[in-house]
């Protein structure tokens, strides 16, 4: 049995696989609507959530299961003081495999050592989102044609965006790969990612506070939200919510195919005049992500491709 708890729990060639398979449900999705007819799929978020718990849900239809679950720790036994391991041992007896969100890090791990079935890590606090992570590859491979020889800005909140924290764990298997860290000194990355994944690895990176400066090296721009939920007061979320603002002025700054990813929600980091350009990729990352979870499901249940 494979649990998904980390972008690094799938080899290269798993990743390439799951891939292809996600590409081939989106040029054909209605030969895969039945092969998972049957199974059950448990959605455990104790955090809120739209995109990734809905486009679970929206997976694992598209294959013809089922769901059941919990939206927020509030609606589950989790208030009753339940912890994760039991929870999971529970659910365990009810479905075939399930995605979990926590505001805890560490959680995924602790569902996975107790758990009979398949755990997904659904993001743990601000340390892991892996699922977002294989979106962020299928877009940035269908808009790109690669996911080597980039140069890669992210911009924002890099200290507790688990979802750059994946990103960057995922793209530095690959070759050629550079990145840009824009953000003020108070979010930049963390130590461990910058010592133990970059420098460890001898990935080419450096860290500036200016966006304009960054604008024409890039090849993909990934933009995310200074995150309200993650800081401990008021003060500081107000004094950086809108350090960074990509609007159109900015974009003529970049490359003719330099593309804009952001995990999503959004608040005001991109204006919305940027979504009627062409190289906005944020709103495809949404759809791609169904893709990507549905090939997931069917690898971790083991599930064939159908002819």
């Amino acid at each position: 049995m494979k649990h998904l708890l980390s972008p690094l729990d799938l080899t290269l060639n798993e990743i390439d696989t799951l891939l292809d398979i996600a590409a081939d449900i989106e040029a054909c999705p209605a030969k895969y609507a039945n092969v998972c007819s049957g199974k059950k799929f448990a959605s455990l978020f104790y955090e809120p959530s739209t995109r990734t718990r809905l486009s679970f849900e929206s997976a694992i239809l598209g294959l013809g299961g089922n769901v059941l679950g919990f939206s927020s720790a509030d609606s589950s036994s989790a208030a009753k003081g339940e912890s994760v391991s039991d929870t999971i041992r529970t659910i365990s007896c009810y479905a075939d495999i399930c995605a979990m969100r926590h505001p805890k890090e560490g959680s995924a791990l602790v569902a996975a050592m107790s758990s009979s079935i398949p755990v997904i890590n659904a993001g743990d606090g601000g340390h892991q989102h892996p699922t977002q992570t294989l979106t962020d590859l299928m877009t940035i491979k269908t808009v790109k044609g690669r996911l080597n020889n980039l140069c890669v800005g992210l911009c924002g909140d890099l200290k507790f965006g688990r979802t750059v924290h994946s990103l960057i764990t995922a793209l530095i298997r690959y070759t050629g790969i550079k990145f840009i860290l824009i953000s003020p000194p108070e979010l930049r990355i963390p130590d461990y990612i910058r010592k133990d994944i970059l420098d460890a690895n001898k990935i080419e990176y450096k860290e500036v506070e200016n966006l304009d400066d960054a604008m024409n090296l890039l090849d993909i721009l990934y933009m995310t939200r200074v995150q309200k939920e993650r800081f401990f007061n008021e003060e500081d979320y107000v004094r950086m919510k809108d350090c960074y603002i990509l609007d159109k002025a900015k974009m003529t700054l970049a490359k003719s195919d330099m593309f804009v990813l952001h995990p999503l929600p959004r608040v005001n980091e991109i204006s919305i005049e940027v979504d009627d350009d062409p190289r906005a990729a944020y709103f495809k990352q949404v759809q791609y992500g169904v893709y990507v979870r549905m090939a997931l499901i069917m690898m971790l249940l083991e599930v064939k491709k159908p002819c």
